[in-house]
């Protein structure tokens, strides 16, 4: 708090008689400090005017031209833009990339709206496999994703969850409309959640989607507002239904379908009430997400804006392990995927002869390389449970496992000493689980 030492050391005895009083002012100058970073966040992450308008005029060039190449093939489709760019909430980020989303919406069902879209955009696309293949280009600085849509005039005929993208732009639209401030607000939210690596849809982040976001902000009015929501929230779901979709909490978590209860934030989609929203959100990102609003309150910096590299919060730990994983798949959403299942995986492993004291992962989409980081104790040694003398077939393969077994109350037990160094353990699992590895889809493990 810049200025509150001096301030509460000169005026302490004779102010803050009440303690009230005392919590008051220095509520007044959190929010002082508060409100000054937001300012600050607004003005750095807000695209400039110029930049936005060239954005904008690659990506209408570039629409404009797809729609000439579908006319002349004789494809029925609209072209339109969505994402962040359509609602006028793209930020600027430290690796000065933009994400552009261009819709294809098909007015009539083909067999197959990808491989139709593919043969239209040409060798120069790179396909992105999903429940829906897509397409990506990359101009200069600004990524395309042009995603092939099925037209419908109602939510509940959608084939796909981006058969909704239009919807969604619309619904936004309508809200900042009505409240231009919101634009800025779902900025800093989206800024926020980039900086504690909270965002992102995709399976290996589990995180925010850009669209989640944005009516969260919208159910709540500002940034500030949400963040605290989240701080104070306790064990229980939190439940998000703007348009009131249902009675109650209660009708809400009774009639979804259970599937999509998983999710720490029930969030209904305002055009579609049977969709939660936020069902990519696990409860680990959220932990660290709720963590972040609770110290940011306390303690409010411009550093939660910043993105973190999971490598700094290891780099001060001794005796931190990092493994570097290579996959085969295709980089990406895909690829890291299956690296974080295939670390999770080793986790499990590990846990058999250490302690895990604390893990970390990260995923590179450019080099489609994964890093893992664990920090271990030595286990103690340990007495294990095995089969019942009945089962012959599990104890055999108990027996051959645990030479030293020995029989006591009609049940099998051994004696386990975890001695292996990790440096051992790693190269014990390299040659046990090479079946498994191989499975998963790495291509390549080692330690860093």
């Amino acid at each position: 708090m810049r200025g509150s030492k001096n301030f509460f050391g000169n005026f302490c005895p004779s102010i803050f008689y009440n303690m009230k009083v005392y919590i008051i002012i220095l509520s007044v100058y959190i929010m002082s400090d508060i409100n000054l970073i937001l300012k600050k966040q607004i003005e750095k992450i807000k695209i400039g005017e110029e930049e936005l308008n060239r954005i904008k005029r690659i990506s209408s060039e570039f629409c404009k031209e797809l729609e000439r190449k579908l006319k002349s093939k004789g494809v029925d489709a609209e072209v339109f833009i969505g994402g962040s760019l359509a609602k006028n909430t793209l930020i600027k980020t430290d690796e000065n990339k933009y994400d552009v989303d261009v819709f294809v919406r098909f007015l009539r069902n083909e067999k197959d709206i990808s491989s139709v879209l593919g043969k239209i955009l040409g060798k120069d696309f790179i396909k992105i496999h999903g429940s829906r293949d897509y397409y990506q280009k990359k101009i200069g600085n600004i990524i395309i994703e042009v995603i092939p849509v099925i037209k419908i005039k109602n939510p509940e005929d959608a084939l796909n969850i981006t058969d909704l993208s239009y919807f969604h732009v619309n619904y936004v639209l309508k809200q900042i409309k009505k409240n231009a401030k919101l634009s800025d607000e779902i900025r800093l939210a989206k800024a926020f959640c980039h900086g504690q690596d909270c965002y992102g849809a995709e399976s290996y982040i589990r995180g925010f989607s850009g669209y989640a976001l944005e009516l969260l902000i919208i159910n709540y009015g500002s940034f500030l507002k949400f963040v605290k929501n989240i701080a104070i929230s306790g064990q229980e779901k939190i439940v998000v239904d703007y348009e009131k979709n249902y009675k109650n909490k209660k009708d809400v978590l009774v009639e979804l379908n259970e599937s999509k209860l998983q999710s720490p934030i029930i969030l209904v989609d305002p055009t579609f009430k049977t969709r939660n929203a936020a069902s990519s959100l696990s409860e680990e990102t959220f932990d660290k997400f709720r963590k972040a609003c609770i110290n940011f309150i306390k303690k409010p910096s411009d550093s939660f804006f910043i993105k973190k590299r999971v490598e700094d919060e290891f780099k001060n730990i001794k005796d931190v392990k990092k493994i570097v994983i290579s996959t085969n798949k295709q980089a990406g959403d895909i690829a890291g995927t299956k690296s974080r299942k295939f670390f999770n995986f080793f986790l499990n492993e590990i846990k058999r002869e250490f302690v895990i004291k604390k893990t970390g992962f990260s995923y590179d989409e450019n080099d489609n390389i994964a890093k893992g980081y664990v920090v271990v104790d030595k286990k103690k040694d340990e007495t294990v449970r095995g089969p019942d003398i009945t089962k012959v077939e599990h104890l055999k393969r108990f027996k051959d496992k645990h030479p030293n077994a020995f029989i006591k109350n009609h049940v099998c037990y051994a004696e386990v000493n975890h001695n292996l160094s990790f440096e051992e353990f790693f190269k014990i699992f390299l040659e046990r689980d090479k079946r498994i590895i191989k499975e998963m889809g790495m291509s390549g493990l080692k330690l860093g």
